[in-house]
C-alpha cells in the first residue's frame, strides 16, 4: 500500500510542479506611471478569503487587464468587469468564470481589474479605467486579431453599471490623455449586463454602488448624473439584460428600467427576466434556469452578426 501510494505522488508530482511553474497570464496596464484622477492606495491587493467576498480583489493600484486568448479566435472581443459596489470586484464568481467561457467560445477576452472608491480613488476611476480599457483594445486590435468593430463590454451588478456608463457615455471627458490610445473611441460596439445597478435613484437608492459613487446625501442632479437610464438613446450600442426577479441587492426594477428607456428611445434592447437566482449568480449552477443565459448571449450575438454560428 505505501508503494503504490508513494508511486501515486511520484506521478503526481510533474503536475503539481507543472501548476506551481505555469506562466501567469498576460496583463496589460491601462495607464503609463501614475494613474489619472485623485486618490493613491499603498500595498499589496487584497483577495477575500470567506463568504460573499471569497475570490474579491480589492486595494487596485495598478488598474490593468488579464487578457485570455482562445484556442479559435472569432474575431470578437469582450472587456469583462465583475462587480462588488465599487468597493470589490468579484473575479472568482463573475468575471473569470464568464471570461474563460467567452474564450472557449472564441472570443477574445479582456477581464478589467479597476480602481475602487472604496479604496481612496476618486469616484470617477473606475469609468477612466474602463474607457481607457476600451481604447486599447480598439488600438490594439490588428495585435489580438479581432475587429475593431466587434468589441463589447460584459459587466455584473457594479460592474454592470460601469460597463453601462461606458457603453452609453463613451465620449465623456474623465481625464486628460494624448498617447496614440486616445485617438480612437471607448464606445463599445455591444452591451451585456447581467443584475445590473442602473439608477441611484429611489426606490432603488439602497445600493452601496450608490453610497461609493455620490455618497450618502447626494443631490437628485448627482444621482441623475450617474444613472444609466439617464443616458439612453437612440445610438447607443446593442444592449441585452440579464436579471432575476428574486434579486434583494438590484432587483429586476432595475433592468426593466433600463430596456424600457432603452426601447423608447429607438435603441436596440433585449431582456432575459428569470424566476429566481438571486443576486451574484455569474455562470449560474447547471439545476438553475438562469445558467441558460450564456446561450442567449451567444444566440443574440449571432443575430447581430457580431458572431457566426458554429459551424459555418
Amino acid at each position: 500500500m505505501i508503494r503504490a501510494l508513494l508511486a501515486l505522488l511520484a506521478l503526481l508530482a510533474p503536475v503539481a510542479l507543472a501548476a506551481e511553474t505555469a506562466p501567469p497570464r498576460e496583463e496589460i496596464r491601462l495607464w503609463p506611471g501614475t494613474p489619472p484622477g485623485l486618490g493613491k492606495v499603498a500595498g499589496e491587493e487584497k483577495i477575500g478569503t470567506e463568504g460573499s467576498g471569497l475570490g474579491a480583489v480589492s486595494n487596485v493600484s495598478v488598474p490593468r487587464m488579464r487578457v485570455y486568448r482562445p484556442a479559435q479566435p472569432n474575431g470578437a472581443a469582450v472587456l469583462v468587469a465583475g462587480g462588488g459596489g465599487y468597493f470589490r470586484i468579484q473575479l472568482k464568481k463573475e468575471s473569470t468564470p464568464a471570461a474563460e467561457w467567452l474564450a472557449a467560445q472564441g472570443f477574445t477576452v479582456f477581464e478589467l481589474i479597476y480602481r475602487l472608491p472604496n479604496d481612496g480613488w476618486d469616484a470617477a476611476a473606475p469609468f477612466m479605467d474602463a474607457q481607457r480599457a476600451m481604447k486599447i483594445i480598439r488600438t490594439r486590435a490588428g495585435e489580438f486579431g479581432i475587429a475593431p468593430d466587434r468589441i463589447g463590454i460584459m459587466g455584473f451588478s457594479a460592474g454592470g453599471h460601469l460597463a453601462g456608463f461606458t457603453a452609453y457615455q463613451p465620449a465623456r471627458a474623465l481625464y486628460e490623455g494624448k498617447d496614440r490610445f486616445e485617438h480612437v473611441s471607448a464606445r463599445p460596439d455591444f452591451a451585456v449586463l447581467l443584475f445590473p445597478v442602473v439608477t441611484l435613484r429611489a426606490p432603488y437608492d439602497t445600493t452601496r454602488t450608490r453610497r461609493e459613487i455620490v455618497g450618502d446625501k447626494p443631490t437628485p442632479e448627482a444621482e441623475a448624473a450617474w444613472s444609466l437610464d439617464t443616458y439612453a438613446a437612440k445610438d447607443a450600442p446593442p444592449t441585452i439584460i440579464f436579471a432575476a426577479a428574486d434579486d434583494p441587492t438590484t432587483p429586476p426594477g432595475h433592468g426593466i428600467l433600463l430596456f424600457q428607456s432603452l426601447i423608447a428611445a429607438g435603441a436596440s434592447a433585449e431582456l432575459h427576466l428569470f424566476r429566481d437566482g438571486g443576486h451574484g449568480w455569474g455562470l449560474g449552477t447547471p439545476d438553475q434556469v438562469i445558467s441558460q443565459w450564456p446561450g442567449l448571449f451567444a444566440h443574440w450575438a449571432q443575430s447581430l452578426k457580431i458572431i457566426e454560428k458554429r459551424g459555418e
